[in-house]
């Protein structure tokens, strides 16, 4: 799973590491030995790590950075839409009306946290993938879930497994989802 142009990411780690030996060099007064290249690794290593740590954690979000440099987009937030299931209650024998839901993501550069909740239900993410690829215009976020249902109801409705594979188009995911119940269905959200 490519989250990030590698090309790219390591030109700017190049340019970090030319621009911290640079200001050693301007430090020590223009003095080469041997304690100077030690230096200039330890400080190399310093920043690129601390670079690494910023740009994980925060500015991977800055929109300037999407699609040149970071290729997973920016899913954070709260997500709202609804879920229509093919499941046949066996009380009326007729499939359930839109099941309104909502999308809780948190996400870093190389994790994401999917949490879903319905009136009757939370369900949490355990495995997640991207499918990127902009040649053939394909963006989709897939994940393995936990469903568990609330307590009230699960007589009629078990503790489950499922996968969801959501097309991201701007600010909007769809997509279609089956559970381990043998049910399947379609997911639209905001």
């Amino acid at each position: 799973m490519k989250v990030i142009n590698t090309k790219i990411f390591l030109y700017i780690l190049a340019v970090l590491i030319v621009l911290t030996i640079f200001i050693n060099y301007q430090l020590n007064n223009g003095s080469v030995d041997l304690s100077f290249f030690v230096e200039c690794i330890t400080k190399s290593v310093t920043v690129i790590s601390l670079f690494l740590l910023i740009f994980a954690t925060i500015l991977w979000k800055i929109t300037i950075f999407q699609n040149w440099l970071v290729l997973v987009p920016n899913l954070n937030g709260i997500w709202e839409g609804q879920i229509q299931s093919d499941w046949i209650s066996p009380d009326t024998n007729e499939k359930l009306p839109p099941i309104d839901a909502q999308l809780f993501i948190r996400q870093s550069l190389f994790h994401i946290s999917c949490v879903m909740k319905t009136a009757e239900m939370t369900s949490r993410s355990i495995a997640f993938g991207y499918n990127l690829d902009s040649e053939n215009q394909i963006k989709q976020l897939s994940y393995t879930y936990i469903s568990i249902p609330h307590q009230t109801i699960q007589e009629r409705s078990r503790m489950h497994y499922g996968t969801i594979l959501f097309d991201i188009d701007d600010k909007q995911m769809s997509g279609e989802y089956w559970t381990g119940r043998k049910t399947t269905g379609y997911i639209k959200i905001d």
